[in-house]
């Protein structure tokens, strides 16, 4: 197998649609054509681009008369990008991310944890409820999950790793919106596309079953056609024992003796990785793979992200055919459906769970959960319309 590094090149070799980058060239210079990602230094002392500012599409709804002054492209430029980064735990996913956002003036869209999700809106841990729960609906994330996946014979685990697809999906929905809508790019630490290496090494360890791996297949299956898949994924390559080290050093709690730290478990998650992920996103983004075992300096990788020709397909090259658009209305569609639909897309993730009853809460204890979770503070109305909470002028909104 052919390892990427984090060194320079002279050439990059293009295999398929992954750019094998090799060891121990030094200097690389090539002409591209065609627009590519420019970082912040390169940008330094060009003029400013004429263009609109950000849309805020947090306060406001994009709609047909508002696009008819202001339409999507206008926006779009070499760096209206969607760049993933991919990789083992504790590879430095996060802190690759973020310094390429700043390096290349995006935004950065870390991993969502399950964790964040039991805090509402107004900062209370609907966690301290757990007492008044029953076992198959009490809180479970990342670090129960860690210390016992197998709570409830996996089906907590089963529920979870549904739980954080669902997360990821809403984040990258996010992260389309923001493109479209400001003109900047997201870089983000994972995806929901890869999100099935989990499942992958949860099936091959025994944590879940076959008929949860089919249903979250099913699932996936069924939402992700609805997402744009992103134009660039850096995979940060680490051997298991190196994995092993870092998840030692970084000494979270329960990690490190966890049966998801684990070298089969580990082992499925790379392997995943490089012959399911890699392989069929390569079909349509850029892969950039480095061999991360000592992590490299970020400007490298910006220098080669900013030697990739995004704009060298065609209409009918499968490369890049998401973010391709018949025209303006078709950009402005989809910005509508990204920014303002979320909830009628996310809904693709609701697939009934017929053939595997292992997941299914029982009606009994679903009761119990609703009633529970209408009475946490905060939790009645939405938010800005619980009074309880401090809310002021409820009378008088509208939304």
């Amino acid at each position: 197998m052919v390892f990427f590094s984090s060194c320079r090149v002279s050439s990059p070799k293009l295999c398929g649609s992954v750019i094998f980058v090799t060891k121990k060239q030094q200097q690389c210079v090539i002409t591209v054509a065609n627009r590519c990602i420019t970082s912040k230094v390169m940008r330094e002392g060009l003029p400013p681009v004429d263009k609109p500012p950000p849309f805020p599409y947090k306060e406001k709804r994009y709609n047909f008369f508002r696009a008819l002054f202001d339409p999507t492209t206008s926006r779009l430029d070499e760096n209206s990008k969607l760049i993933v980064v991919e990789g083992p735990p504790a590879a430095g996913k996060g802190v690759l991310a973020k310094e390429l956002a700043d390096d290349l003036g995006m935004a950065y869209f870390p991993s969502p944890t399950v964790a964040e999700n039991y805090i509402n809106d107004y900062g209370y841990d609907v966690r301290q409820l757990d007492d008044q729960l029953p076992e198959s609906c009490k809180s479970y994330d990342e670090n129960d999950f860690l210390k016992d996946p197998m709570r409830l014979n996996g089906s907590k685990a089963a529920r979870f790793q549904l739980s954080k697809l669902a997360l990821r999906y809403k984040c990258y929905l996010e992260a389309l919106a923001h493109i479209l809508n400001t003109g900047q790019g997201v870089v983000m630490d994972r995806s929901p596309y890869s999100d099935l290496v989990y499942i992958t090494a949860m099936a091959e360890v025994g944590i879940v079953s076959k008929n949860v791996y089919n249903y979250y297949h099913s699932v996936r299956n069924n939402a992700l056609f609805a997402l744009w898949r992103p134009h660039l994924v850096i995979y940060l390559d680490v051997p298991i024992a190196e994995t092993k080290r870092k998840i030692e050093a970084r000494n979270r709690p329960y990690e490190k003796d966890s049966k998801m730290a684990t070298p089969e478990y580990l082992q499925s998650l790379v392997d995943s990785y490089k012959k399911d992920f890699l392989k069929d996103i390569s079909t349509h983004a850029e892969v950039l793979v480095y061999d991360w075992t000592k992590p490299a300096n970020t400007e490298i990788v910006v220098e080669d992200i900013e030697r990739v020709n995004f704009d060298q397909y065609g209409v009918y090259d499968a490369k890049m055919k998401d973010w391709r658009c018949y025209d303006k209305w078709d950009w402005n569609n989809n910005r509508q459906v990204f920014t303002h639909s979320q909830h009628y897309l996310l809904a693709h993730l609701n697939v009934p769970p017929v053939r595997c009853p292992e997941i299914v809460i029982s009606g009994t204890d679903n009761k119990i959960l609703e009633t529970v979770m209408e009475e946490a503070p905060g939790n009645k109305y939405a938010k800005g319309f619980n009074a309880e909470m401090g809310d002021k002028g409820i009378l008088f909104k509208l939304s």
